[in-house]
Order: structure tokens, then sequence, then C-alpha cells
């Protein structure tokens, strides 16, 4: 920490929503609702992965993944953003609580974006090589790239949060947002945070352009191979299978683009309000309702376990550690991709 850092306790307060306290009361159920519906989907999501064999395939694998990361997420920003809603802008935070605070930000956010680049790369595999699918996306390489995303995470993580807050900051500054967020509170530091500001578009360069980049290139392929299919159906199966995913990189991709990509001297705390609830909070709802109402299997394994079957969730549990059987899309899609090139 810098000097000024030392010399007593630091607090930084956020920027209130509104003065009003009947508004705020409206914005706290807003977000108290859907951060609950937020954590049900998405504990509904891992659940429903965990206990049904049908769904343990490398794409339902990532997806779990990515629900667990969403849990975190939420569960990093809602609770104290809810807090200080109700406290009417006289919520506080201290300088280490909001290290700490910026540092599970960016670890959760950065495995979130680099989840979903592996997850293109399993729909490029799928599609584009078929039949070494199999051979190529084994349990022990899905378990790899996953534990590969969270050290990359903490990689860009620890340098990031130790670089900003060695930096001297002002007593009872206001962050412009509603949590931590990078820019907001290098802002209140009281030195020359040009290089600072370097270092987090590099950052960002990394964790979103990079990321997307392998995103957009693995669909260029997907996008070729799915048009030399003859099959209308085949065509429909494989684009089925790919688009609950683009539906999420573009929200995650998007709203996270226009703040961090953007130069710091364009940033606009209004802005950032409005896009930080986003993704923040709006995207960890629609996570699992887009991957639910968009996949029949999944949608299938919902109806089972809503059944109430105690037999057959008693079978399904015992069967779920048993590895990760074929994937019924992926045998349709290696159909008809034979069938095209015969």
């Amino acid at each position: 920490m810098g000097d000024e850092n030392q010399t007593g306790t630091i607090y930084f307060h956020f920027h209130p929503f509104s003065m009003v306290p009947g508004v705020q009361m409206l914005i706290f159920v807003a977000f108290l609702l859907m951060y609950l519906v937020s954590i049900l989907g998405n504990v509904t999501v891992g659940l429903l992965i965990w206990a049904n064999p049908s769904l343990h395939s490398p794409m339902y694998f990532f997806l779990a993944n990515l629900a667990a990361l969403e849990i975190c997420y939420s569960s990093t920003i809602a609770p104290l953003t809810l807090a200080n809603v109700l406290s009417v802008g006289n919520g506080f935070i201290s300088l280490v609580g909001c290290g700490t605070q910026m540092f599970f930000f960016i670890f959760l956010g950065s495995t979130d974006c680099i989840v979903l680049a592996v997850m293109a790369y399993d729909r490029f595999v799928a599609i584009c090589q078929p039949l070494l699918y199999p051979l190529i996306m084994r349990r022990q390489l899905c378990v790899r790239l996953a534990v590969g995303s969270l050290a990359l995470g903490l990689t860009m993580a620890v340098p990031l949060t130790v670089l900003i807050f060695r930096l001297p900051f002002r007593r009872n500054g206001e962050i412009g947002l509603f949590y931590c967020d990078v820019l907001p509170v290098i802002r209140l530091a009281s030195a020359d945070t040009r290089l600072h500001e370097a270092v987090v578009l590099a950052f960002s360069v990394v964790a979103l352009t990079i990321p997307f980049l392998f995103i957009a290139t693995s669909y260029v392929f997907i996008v070729a191979t799915v048009l030399r299919i003859r099959s209308a159906e085949g065509r429909s199966k494989a684009f089925s299978t790919c688009s609950s995913h683009l539906t999420v990189v573009v929200l995650q991709y998007g709203c996270t683009s226009l703040i961090y990509l953007c130069p710091s001297s364009s940033y606009s705390p209004e802005r950032g309000r409005v896009l930080s609830v986003i993704y923040t909070f709006i995207t960890p709802v629609l996570n699992p309702v887009i991957y639910g109402l968009r996949n029949q299997e999944f949608k299938n394994a919902l109806k089972r376990a809503l059944r109430k079957d105690k037999g057959e969730w008693s079978m399904l549990q015992f069967q779920s550690n048993q590895g990760f059987p074929e994937d019924c899309a992926i045998i349709d899609i290696v159909t008809t991709s034979i069938a095209a090139q015969n």
C-alpha cells in the first residue's frame, strides 16, 4: 500500500441509485429477486447436470462450471449491494474489503470469459471433428481446461488487484458504482494513474478480446461446416447446440467490452452503472433460462426431476459418477456430417 494508505483506516462509500427511500426500496426488491432467481436457476442447472447421466457430456460439464461461476460471481456483488441500497447513501466499505471484492470480481469475471471460450472449442470439435470428438474431449482434458481457466483467471486477478491497491487513496472517496470496480476505484487515487489505466486496458484485452477472437474463429469454422450439411434437420440440430452459447457470449462480452475496452477518458459512471446492472444481476438470471429454454435435452431432464420419481432419481444419482456417456446431440451431428460427406 502507498504511504497515505498506511496512515489510517480508509473507507469508501458507494454512489446511491437514488436518495428517495421509496425508490431505493423498489431497487432493493428488484435486485433481491434477481439475485435469488439467479442462485436458484444456476443451482438447478448444476444439480440437474450432476444427477442425470444423459447430461454427462463435455458440453454440460462446462455449463455446470459456468453455473458455479455465476453463483460465486453474483454472491461477490449482490449481498453488499443489497445492504448498501438499504442504507440509502450511507453504505461504506473498507480499503481491504474493497480490494477483496475487486479480486474476486476480476478472478471470477475473467474465468467466466475463458470458460465461454472453452465451450466454443468444445462445440468446434463436436461439429467440425465429430468422429474425433470422443477421443479429443476426454474427461481428463475437460478437467484440465476447467482448472486452466481458473488458473488464468487467478493469474490476472492477483497482479491487477495488487497493482491498484498499492496506490495512495483519498479517505472517504465515493465509488461511482455499487461495487468496487476497477476504473471507479482507480479514480479515487491521489496519484498519477495513467500507467495503471494502461495496465487495466492490457488486461482487458487479454481477458476479453483474445477469448472473443477465439470464439469468433471457432464459429466461422462451425458455420462453414454446418452449411455443408445437406439435411435441414441436421443443420437445425447443429445450430441448436450453439445458439444458447452464442446468446450468452453476446450478453457477456457486449456489456463488458463497452466498459473495459473503451479509453478511460471516455468512461461514464452513469453508463457504467447501467451496464454493470446488466452483467452483474440480469445476465446471471438469463443464463440458466437461456440454456434451459433452448435445450430440449435439458428440458427433458427437468421434467424427469419434477415427476419426483424417487426410484428413477436414486438410480440417476447412483449412475452420476460413471463418466461421460456419449452425447445424443453429438451422435446426431456425426450422422449428419457423414451424410454430408457422402
